[in-house]
């Protein structure tokens, strides 16, 4: 862990750390809910990213927006997507998120400007330009972050949005997490330059490669990035290098990899080396982290209540967000226009 950069107290540690755990332990639910059947269609765990997603997060301000990818439960929840409706989105009920209508891969929180999971590989980067463009006009200072994996740096809507955000020094910033595998292909064979952060070099824009195992040099190195973007200098490319525990969805057979490779990788577990970290820096002690588990633990409790608790949206209701007209006259004055 370097803190060399950061203002490390107690405080910030934990926070870092519950974040963290939080995420790996609702997704922990996710797959026990999955297998009773009560969340359908793909799921696809954040299990090992968790770092990078809790990093940027932690440099972030509410006024800033989040454009995430399908695999976002993590996302979501370090932007401050409450837990409760999160959980009920994914089981489809009318009190999630978006009322059921997007589940574990389309996930949306306009009052936490969390825009959302996109289904579609690199769906997500022309979008965050037209959000960092709109608030460059409407938002002093705001900034997006913008999520996506190394496969989508293969799609054309990549170098789009790069160049698009270069020539127009919009205030986004772009976070590769670099899990090595785009769904089942190794990075070494799909890419040429494994180097990903060496692809913004084409675009002349600031860019750097971090460890994304490490919540602390991800806050740092996304920390810095914000700074230059409110200051107005254009876009910033982070590429966190991380992996995923678990496999890329709930049908993937993983055998493309050796559980060797993953062993390895656990070893770099961000939660176990934050939490030993903390233990032999005297930033924690055992009775500090056994109630940050007691309360996670409580969280998850209330919100697989809360979710199951929850009804399905009316099938007469089916029509309602459909028509632009329909949704201004649906939404509570004024609404429409402080999105």
């Amino acid at each position: 862990m370097d803190g060399s950069k950061l203002h490390l107290d107690r405080a910030h540690l934990h926070g870092l750390y519950r974040q963290m755990l939080r995420i790996r332990r609702f997704e922990a639910k996710c797959v026990e809910l999955y297998q009773a059947q009560r969340i359908r269609g793909f799921l696809h765990l954040y299990d090992g990213e968790e770092a990078v997603a809790v990093g940027v997060a932690a440099a972030l301000e509410p006024r800033d927006a989040v454009v995430a990818t399908y695999r976002e439960h993590g996302q979501a929840l370090a932007r401050g997507v409450p837990m409760n409706t999160l959980l009920a989105e994914m089981l489809g009920q009318e009190q999630g998120c978006c009322r059921g209508r997007g589940g574990s891969m389309h996930l949306f929180d306009r009052a936490h400007r969390f825009f959302g999971g996109n289904a579609i590989v690199g769906g997500g980067l022309p979008l965050a330009a037209g959000i960092a463009l709109a608030d460059r006009r409407l938002r002093a200072g705001a900034v997006t972050a913008c999520f996506f994996g190394e496969g989508a740096v293969g799609e054309g809507a990549f170098h789009e949005t790069m160049n698009l955000a270069a020539l127009w020094k919009l205030p986004l910033l772009f976070v590769c997490e670099n899990n090595l595998y785009a769904m089942g292909v190794p990075l070494a064979l799909s890419d040429a330059e494994t180097d990903i952060w060496r692809k913004a070099q084409a675009y002349r824009m600031p860019a750097e490669q971090v460890d994304g195992m490490d919540p602390v040099q991800v806050e740092a190195a996304a920390r810095r990035a914000v700074q230059h973007l409110r200051a107005g200098e254009g876009p910033v490319f982070l590429e966190a290098r991380t992996y995923r525990f678990r496999a890329h969805s709930m049908f993937d057979t993983q055998a493309y990899r050796t559980r060797d490779e993953i062993d390895d990788w656990r070893r770099l577990d961000p939660i176990e080396r934050l939490r030993a970290w903390m233990l032999a820096n005297h930033h924690a002690a055992e009775a500090d982290l056994a109630a940050i588990e007691h309360d996670i633990a409580a969280e998850i409790a209330a919100a697989v209540a809360f979710a199951e608790a929850g009804t399905p949206e009316p099938a007469d209701a089916l029509e309602r967000f459909v028509l632009m007209d329909r949704v201004v006259q649906d939404e509570a004055p004024g609404a429409a226009e402080a999105a």
